[in-house]
């Protein structure tokens, strides 16, 4: 492998590690805006599609059915989520979400040809290892909907990564400003429907505090914005089993952010389960890249 492919490797690697930071802040951003998941959605993508178009400037729509595709289970994975964040703890939407790995595993040995390596396979025993310790208290607390919408949420995801990595050779950013366009629509259509019949409501006056007007920016802009231009850059440089691996680092950061909200500290079975994710992680990375370099 040439030094440049090396370096591709190791900064679609960093993109995807950076991705998984800002995608962490989400379980703490969401709880802090007192609204309607539905608003929720619908208020992060607007402000995420209108980022975007500003940072990418010119996209290229080609409609093909990749870039549909990842457009459309984004847009899924983030309604589902959203409403996963509200309707069970943070922690039951963030371990149910992330079966992720297992289903990318599985699809993109099928679709994209990319099949697990040994390392891969270990990897993944010790992130369900890691996953346990992480959450051992289990799925306590929460409603069962908002548990069911929190694993849904993990094989859409799973699908949204696939696509995403079959635009290796063009630019996958366009899939994820259709999926914020597509999510803005959906989200305040249903709230607008909802609304007439008596149900939720738009966020009203009162609801614009600034801790909510800081939170839905930072969702907006650095949670997803951001969050998808790195995604978008390190998943044409990484395969999708090794995208997701390194995207385990989101659920093992929540704690951290809820610890320095709150001061809630980890027990430390949560400390060990984390522990064992990122070696699990480093390991599988190391490895790969040492393959590829013998190759």
């Amino acid at each position: 492998m040439s030094t440049t492919s090396r370096s591709d490797i190791l900064k679609g690697s960093l993109a995807m590690a950076a991705c998984a930071v800002l995608w962490s802040t989400a379980g703490l951003f969401i709880k802090l805006v007192p609204w309607h998941s539905l608003a929720v959605a619908g208020g992060r993508s607007l402000i995420s599609f209108v980022f975007l178009l500003i940072v990418i400037r010119r996209p290229r729509f080609t409609f093909s059915g990749p870039q549909i595709g990842a457009a459309l289970t984004n847009a899924v994975t983030m309604l589902l989520f959203v409403y996963a964040n509200k309707a069970t703890t943070s922690a039951n939407a963030i371990l149910l979400q992330y079966g992720s790995p297992i289903y990318v595993a599985i699809i993109g040995a099928v679709l994209l040809k990319e099949k697990p390596r040994a390392e891969h396979w270990a990897a993944l025993a010790a992130v369900a290892v890691g996953m346990g310790l992480l959450f051992a208290s289990g799925l306590g607390g929460g409603s069962t909907l908002g548990n069911l919408a929190a694993a849904l949420a993990g094989l859409t995801f799973a699908l949204y990564i696939v696509f995403m990595r079959m635009q290796k050779e063009g630019s996958p950013l366009e899939s994820t400003i259709l999926a914020h366009l597509l999510t803005a629509i959906v989200a305040f259509a249903l709230l607008g429907l909802m609304d007439g019949r008596g149900g939720a409501s738009f966020p009203r006056p009162a609801d614009f505090s600034p801790i909510a007007i800081a939170a839905i920016l930072g969702l907006g802009l650095l949670q997803v914005g951001l969050a998808s231009v790195f995604f978008s850059y390190g998943i044409k440089r990484v395969s999708a089993i090794e995208s997701t691996l390194i995207g385990v680092i989101e659920p093992v950061l929540n704690p951290v952010w809820v610890f320095l909200a709150t001061r809630e500290a980890p027990a430390g079975r949560a400390l060990a389960g984390g522990l064992v994710i990122v070696l699990a992680v480093i390991g599988s990375s190391v490895v790969s890249a040492r393959r590829e370099a013998r190759a």
